[in-house]
């Protein structure tokens, strides 16, 4: 076995690298195709959720394999490799083997527990076994990865850790307050209609939203849902369908939404959502539905200009704390690379004691303008930061509550600037989920895990070295055979009685000579590194190697006769 995965998840690397690097369905069936197509690997398959994207293969040569996988990483998903290569990780036979199996079990999700990552695993299955890119080693492994998961949910308290990330997101919503006191009587409406977006529609559904409008771009997959959603409700919910274009429409009377979508650009624009909750903000939340100039046009910009603000040519709030360290740094965030140098042009022209107001070190802030206006060069523009809301931003209502679970995003991150509106993202979830308690279980499960591992590697070794004892046995039998036919020609007149008690003895006794070894073989073959001995049987009995590989692919194939299920997620 020579699995290796290299990835980036939420723990390797920012959630605006993991936006820029989402690859849609064709973008992953292609990466398979060239995965197989390169020297190294003769397997693989791709698991891609809103929080990771790992590449699986069975490889031949380790280096080569990590080079060759990084790469083909790196031009499907659109992200520079020597950018990408920081975030990346590398697991390798057993320690791949154990990252899986931690994955299914929610033990790296973001929201530690959640069950969701046992159907992408299972999806991830069936695409690599459609486009045939899946063979014996990665079918079992998968396969074994979703009962090792269900294992852990039925065993221990490992969903009393977490939650789905839909729950998670809707008590970020509720402000960490019961979701059903928070939801009861709300209009929701819900953007897509793939497993998670029905997944939230379901949730709110049990929260007690009084109407789930659900948006799609293929309609009929809208009403399907909507008339599942009306099924199994309690009588008290309405639920209906409307085209994508209706949504704009939808949000001006809805209280929250709820969007995922595999949509490579921007689903609700800041304009969008402002028009949205105009007229329903009370005044003294602000401005009603003002969008700041530069976060409008779908733009994550947020260089807003507030009322305080009358220096001209400046494009940021300068009602933020000053400078930009820590919380100053989100006077710019979501700023291009040309607002940045606006914004330096203004630092060298303002009058001498408005500079020194907004930065108290000029050089040092000059420095941080120009390390700011390279990144946002690279980047586009820099990424929102979520930082602490002030006390008077938390005061003010929210009339729109959005959960954006979409990756890369469907909502403008700017909206969050917008008055009456609450935004929750894959950001904020994963800064959300870092202060996640922990369920004393989670112990259990990695002892699971690592129980399951060692039993997997154990077996897949154990496996290996099979053919060869087949072959050994093949060859006995052979020579056996021979000496019977031998033995015919030299005596002709030995009656069949005879004639088979002798074959009967020559059997007993290769199988008597063959026996120990061949137990003792398979069983060392199951220990770390039991793998030579399967090379030590064919150089002692001196085995032919295609016979050995001949042995090998009948075994398979007869595998997948014998079990309906093998090959299927």
């Amino acid at each position: 076995m020579s699995l290796l995965v290299v990835g980036l998840s939420h723990r390797s690397a920012p959630v605006s690298v993991l936006e820029r690097a989402a690859l849609s369905a064709d973008a992953q069936a292609k990466l398979l195709q060239d995965t197989l197509a390169a020297e190294p690997a003769a397997e693989a398959a791709v698991l891609a959720t809103c929080n990771r994207i790992e590449l699986y293969a069975d490889v031949d040569k380790f280096h080569a394999g990590v080079a060759e996988l990084s790469t083909l990483l790196a031009q499907h998903s659109g992200v520079g490799l020597e950018e990408l290569t920081p975030y990346l990780y590398v697991h390798y036979e057993d320690r791949a083997v154990h990252h899986l199996f931690s994955v299914a079990c929610g033990l790296d999700s973001m929201v530690v527990g959640e069950g969701q990552i046992l159907g992408q695993i299972k999806d991830a299955l069936a695409r690599s076994q459609e486009l045939h890119t899946a063979g014996k080693l990665l079918n079992d492994l998968f396969q074994q990865a979703l009962r090792v998961g269900k294992r852990a949910h039925s065993e221990t308290g490992i969903d009393r850790a977490g939650q789905s990330l839909v729950t998670f997101g809707l008590e970020q919503l509720a402000a960490h307050g019961p979701v059903d006191a928070w939801a009861a009587g709300k209009r929701a409406v819900v953007i897509g209609a793939g497993s998670m977006s029905s997944l939230a529609a379901a949730t709110l559904a049990r929260a007690g939203v009084a109407e789930v409008v659900v948006a799609n771009r293929t309609l009929e997959r809208a009403e399907r849902l909507a008339e599942i959603l009306g099924d199994s409700g309690d009588g008290g919910l309405r639920a209906r369908a409307v085209p994508m274009d209706a949504v704009a429409e939808e949000l001006t009377r809805a209280d929250v939404a709820v969007s995922c979508t595999g949509a490579t650009g921007l689903v609700l624009t800041a304009d969008a959502v402002a028009a949205a909750v105009e007229g329903r903000v009370p005044a003294a939340a602000g401005r009603t539905g003002e969008v700041p100039p530069q976060a409008r046009n779908g733009s994550a910009d947020q260089g807003a200009r507030t009322a305080t603000v009358a220096d001209e040519g400046c494009p940021v709030d300068l009602s933020a704390p000053r400078g930009f360290s820590v919380e100053g740094e989100a006077a710019v965030a979501g700023m291009d690379a040309a607002a940045l140098e606006q914004h330096a042009a203004w630092m060298d022209n303002a009058p001498a004691e408005r500079r020194e107001e907004q930065a108290p070190d000029p050089r040092a802030e000059a420095e941080a303008i120009a390390a700011l206006a390279t990144a946002a060069r690279v980047a586009g523009r820099l990424p929102e930061r979520r930082v602490p809301a002030s006390s008077a931003a938390a005061a003010r209502p929210a009339v729109l509550a959005l959960l954006d679970l979409a990756m890369p995003r469907d909502i403008d991150a700017a909206v969050h600037r917008i008055p009456g509106v609450r935004l929750v993202d894959i950001e904020s979830l994963a800064e959300a989920s870092a202060d996640a308690p922990m369920a004393n279980d989670v112990e259990q499960v990695r002892g699971i895990v690592s129980d399951e591992v060692a039993a997997f590697g154990a077996a897949q070794r154990a496996a290996h070295i099979t053919p060869t004892v087949v072959a050994l046995r093949t060859m006995a039998a052979d020579v056996v055979a021979g000496e019977m036919a031998r033995l015919e020609g030299r005596l002709p007149g030995l009656e069949d009685k005879q004639r088979a008690e002798i074959t009967q003895t020559v059997r007993r006794v290769v199988d008597k000579l063959l026996h120990a070894p061949t137990v003792r073989v398979k069983q060392l073959a199951s220990e770390p590194g039991g793998a030579g001995y399967a090379d030590a049987l064919r150089t002692l009995f001196d085995l032919d190697p295609q016979t050995v590989a001949a042995v090998s692919r009948a075994d398979h194939m007869n595998n997948e006769n014998d079990d309906p299920n093998r090959g299927r997620a």
